[in-house]
């Protein structure tokens, strides 16, 4: 079912977008339902309410995974109605209602849920999309490795990698649009700045963007 998203001017003034209606599918896109399977050459199983998992074979490094981890049921993701003024092809972001946003075309957007930066380590502006990664490898900037010396200096990408499936690097920062090996920690706020999507849900925006796609970051 579509919602209406507040009008821009109460987007930048307060930081608010309306928070998701529950919806009897995963997916509705114009009203027709659309589940995804074969995902990595898998099966994609959705549970919700209740305990829920994810069971599917995951492809990274020339290999296959098969991984079934029980976590929090996942939101769906939906269309909903969006301000006219972000051009089609935008991302816009969310992280007081740690919501992600695709504009599709005018006035209409595909709404995800995210992760977003733990108190202290939140952010806002305008960036591009600059690298997109399948499976990206991943080696803890400096500053997080003062943080937690006990993180490993690299870690070939996998399906315990921590930046998951897919990777969307954001200007010349250390931010990422990128996967998650914690899918229950979706619509949380405890990252260092990166904003965290399901493996799903990062695959199917990651098909979607293009390289130098604007991602407007709102408080």
């Amino acid at each position: 079912m579509r919602r209406t998203v507040f009008a821009l001017c109460g987007l930048l003034s307060a930081g608010v977008f309306s928070q998701p209606a529950s919806a009897q599918s995963p997916y509705r896109y114009g009203g027709s339902q659309q589940y995804y399977s074969g995902l990595y050459g898998g099966q994609a199983q959705y549970a919700y309410g209740g305990q829920a998992q994810y069971a599917y074979a995951g492809h990274a490094q020339g290999g296959y995974y098969g991984v079934e981890r029980p976590q929090a049921a996942p939101i769906p993701r939906q269309l909903v109605d969006f301000p006219e003024r972000f051009a089609p092809g935008t991302v816009v972001i969310s992280t007081e209602q740690r919501r992600l946003y695709y504009v599709n075309r005018r006035g209409e957007a595909i709404q995800y849920a995210v992760g977003v930066g733990r108190p202290g380590f939140e952010w806002s502006g305008t960036k591009t999309i600059t690298t997109k990664r399948e499976w990206p490898d991943w080696r803890p900037p400096a500053e997080m490795l003062q943080r937690r010396p006990d993180l490993p200096r690299y870690m070939p990408g996998g399906i315990e990698n921590p930046l998951g499936a897919r990777a969307m690097y954001l200007g010349g920062t250390l931010y990422r649009i990128h996967g998650s090996n914690e899918p229950e920690t979706i619509g949380q706020a405890v990252s260092s700045g990166c904003i965290r999507m399901t493996n799903e849900d990062v695959v199917d925006l990651y098909e979607r963007v293009k390289l130098g796609t604007r991602v407007v970051v709102l408080r």
